[in-house]
């Protein structure tokens, strides 16, 4: 084998492994934290939300491009490639989306206290987490809906121009104007909730630094701490996918102005497209302590069981 072939191949491997692990390792912690507790803060519902979309994302494009990296062929035919494509656009939608509503969330509650509209939107924000979530996934669904008419198993022979050669399955836009309008569209939802995350992070750093002067030379009390510790949680989620949305819109820009896409450059996309579904969940891991603390347990846990199987 090749060695491009190989490290890339590698290079896929461990970030579809490790990701699909530590977004399992994350919902299952959440799922230990609701059953002990009864519930879930809002805040960890929603990272729950993001695991979910991210491990999706990871076994839509990550698994697939993987094996095709290391030579399995016909993966999926014409169907499949339907189906897994439009599971794919969707769950990257989804991650977008979430994140940006965790750093609205997270900007809304600590926002100092204000008139008793702000008073009534914090007091209602735990009960909307719920019906904006379905919102989010029937919005995707809806916009996503023209992915799967454009997905078909790849044919034998020379891929036709204006198509997305993914390996394991090509999107054949057929003509100039839909490969620019599907790009467009995509883009312009992108930056949009991307603009919104940054319009609340940046508040959310403005918030932090006034309270950090303000407190300064002040013990802190343990909420405080807590909800600092959350806010800074968010603010470095939105600055992990800005760069890695910052690269991935770089190629795909670079490929709206190309009809052939050479595969190298695909792959890239791919692969920096997918590093906030794969990195996102250990930074999830380091920064809260309720998952940390069930990750210990359970491998303490697993130790002692080791001793007295031993003994």
């Amino acid at each position: 084998m090749d060695l491009c072939v190989t490290i890339k191949g590698v290079a896929f491997l461990l970030q579809a492994g490790l990701g699909i692990l530590a977004n399992a390792l994350v919902l299952l912690a959440y799922a230990h934290i609701l059953h002990s507790e009864g519930r879930l803060l809002p805040a960890d519902a929603i990272l729950c939300h993001l695991a979910l979309a991210d491990l999706l994302l990871l076994l839509t494009r990550g698994v697939p491009q993987t094996l095709t990296v290391f030579g399995v062929r016909d993966l999926l035919d014409d169907g499949g490639c339907k189906a897994v494509i439009y599971l794919y656009r969707i769950a990257r939608a989804l991650s977008v989306c979430i994140t940006c509503m965790l750093s609205v969330f997270q900007a809304v509650s600590v926002c100092p206290a204000g008139g008793p509209r702000l008073t009534r939107l914090k007091a209602r924000l735990p009960r909307l987490l719920l019906p904006v979530s379905a919102a989010l996934w029937l919005l995707n669904m809806a916009v996503c809906i023209a992915a799967p008419f454009f997905s078909v198993a790849p044919r034998n022979g020379t891929v036709p121009p204006f198509t997305l050669n993914l390996g394991f399955c090509h999107v054949d836009f057929r003509d100039n104007l839909s490969y620019v309008i599907n790009g467009v569209a995509v883009s312009v939802r992108d930056f949009a909730f991307v603009g919104v995350m940054l319009g609340s992070s940046g508040y959310i750093l403005v918030l932090l630094h006034r309270h950090g002067r303000k407190v300064r030379g002040i013990r802190r009390s343990q909420g405080d701490a807590m909800e600092t510790r959350a806010a800074k949680t968010v603010v470095m989620l939105v600055v992990l996918y800005v760069v890695f949305f910052g690269i991935d819109n770089v190629i795909w820009i670079y490929m709206l102005t190309v009809a052939q896409v050479p595969p190298l450059v695909a792959d890239m996309r791919v692969f920096f497209s997918s590093c906030y579904a794969s990195l996102s969940p250990f930074l999830i891991i380091s920064s809260n302590k309720k998952v940390k603390a069930r990750m210990v347990c359970a491998t303490s846990d697993q130790a002692e069981d080791g001793k007295q199987s031993k003994s």
